[in-house]
């Protein structure tokens, strides 16, 4: 059995037989799974290790001991130049996450880290197929939330599915599993809360510098109602614009796009963190909104993933995101934040900012006007579009199986540039992606494909 070079995200060297190496064991059975090579140097040269009759049984032994949930790695005894190294080779478990005397820890690139109680609680959620808005909240009963904004909700979602709903408010809640065992879940309690809620703080203002205000707004009220409040404040702050079209009456409208407003709005509300004890805030100024939520990206995800596309979309709050989606405030899980991009773009306003900020999430939209003429517009972008196409397409024949991120270093554009000129090439027949999101890359497609 060949031993792997160089230590990675599924690949670790140990001279000996440790804790670490149990460390290791469970880092990987919380990740994708991996290998320990016990006997091998940092450097991937064999060592050796001494082995006798009862070692192997042993070494197991203090590994289930020591891990819970209790995993049994597959054992197997390697001979390289007349020496010899045990191979310890672990799944990822099924249910995480899987600790060591009471610690987790989780393999990231090629080191073992040790997770935070969000991350542990989030693994857990995730691998058991829910999430925290499902489970019932402990404080609230359900004198806390207003049936008649139940009944709202309803026929909302009847409008939207030319259908009629058989049940009364109690019983639509159950069926859509916001009540269970007859007890008000987090998400429940959140959507349809009839009087003042701590944890859905939003505070929003309108500045003129980065220390004068003129104008606030302090919400903590259902999640519906937040959204519609939100979009009417902003709306109130915003510049009215006029365009010349030629027609006897000039154009009006807003300075900023509201349909990326609503969709930022909307997906910080659905998306929150609301374990964490800070609120949302929204800061307008002359020439930028600021939108900050609570938690960090779900998932796992990067702003790189979360910018090219190449993720698979997780819900932080599966219940609250599907009682969006019911009544058509969300079109289609994962597609957010390109929406506001392609938004952004079609309204002649510079790309948005997405950045991880904190313990949180930021997105940043600017007023900024796309600078380039009306005259040269067709043909500057066109013979950009053609510039970057072929020699994008070039440098993916070169390097196969090339990703967004080593595509990005090569070109003076932004991410949002490289992954529309990605984006034509697929559309066009010349590229395909192949392999898992995060790992895997782009591939010129041949005749022969």
């Amino acid at each position: 059995m060949l031993i792997p070079k160089q230590e990675s995200d599924s690949v670790e060297f140990k001279t000996s037989f440790s804790d670490e190496v149990i460390i290791s064991l469970v880092a990987f059975a919380n990740a994708q799974g991996g290998v320990v090579n016990v006997g091998v140097a940092d450097n991937g040269v064999v060592k050796g290790i001494e082995i006798h009759k009862e070692t192997v049984q042993n070494w197991i032994n203090e590994i289930k001991n020591k891990t819970a949930s209790a995993i049994i790695p597959e054992v197997k005894i390697t001979e390289i130049q007349n020496k010899s190294a045990i191979v310890l080779k672990i799944q990822e478990y099924p249910i995480k996450p899987v600790a060591f005397k009471g610690k987790c820890y989780k393999r990231i690139g090629s080191s073992n880290h040790l997770m935070s109680v969000e991350e542990i609680a989030n693994e857990h959620l995730r691998t058991i197929n829910t999430s925290w808005d499902f489970y019932i909240d402990p404080n609230h009963s359900l004198e806390a939330i207003s049936l008649e904004k139940v009944n709202s909700y309803i026929q909302k979602v009847e409008q939207r599915t030319q259908t009629t709903i058989p049940y009364t408010p109690l019983e639509f809640l159950s069926k859509m599993e916001m009540l269970r065992e007859g007890k008000l879940t987090f998400g429940a309690y959140l959507l349809f809360v009839s009087d003042y809620c701590l944890i859905s703080d939003i505070q929003i203002g309108r500045f003129k510098s980065d220390i004068t205000i003129i104008d606030s707004l302090s919400l903590h009220t259902d999640l519906f109602t937040e959204v519609e409040k939100i979009i009417a404040f902003i709306k109130k702050h915003l510049m009215v614009e006029y365009i010349i079209t030629g027609e006897p009456q000039r154009t009006e409208r807003f300075n900023y796009p509201l349909d990326a407003i609503r969709e930022v709005v909307i997906n910080m509300i659905v998306h929150r963190d609301y374990r964490d004890s800070s609120g949302s805030v929204i800061k307008i100024f002359d020439d930028r909104i600021e939108f900050y939520n609570p938690g960090k990206l779900f998932g796992g995800i990067s702003i790189l993933d979360l910018l090219s596309g190449n993720y698979t979309s997780k819900s932080r709050n599966k219940l609250i995101a599907k009682a969006f989606k019911e009544i058509g405030w969300i079109e289609r899980y994962g597609s957010g934040i390109l929406r506001i991009q392609n938004i952004c773009e079609d309204y002649g306003v510079v790309e948005p900012a997405f950045e991880e900020l904190a313990n949180g999430f930021r997105v940043i939209l600017f007023n900024e006007k796309l600078k380039v003429t009306d005259v040269g517009l067709n043909v500057g972008l066109n013979v950009g579009l053609n510039v970057g196409l072929n020699e994008l397409y070039e440098i993916i024949k070169r390097e196969p199986g090339i990703n967004s991120k080593e595509l990005h270093s090569g070109f003076d554009v932004t991410t949002r540039t490289i992954e529309r000129w990605l984006k034509q090439l697929r559309e066009n027949g010349k590229i395909e992606f192949r392999g898992a999101p995060k790992t895997g890359g782009y591939y010129v497609i041949t005749d022969e494909n």
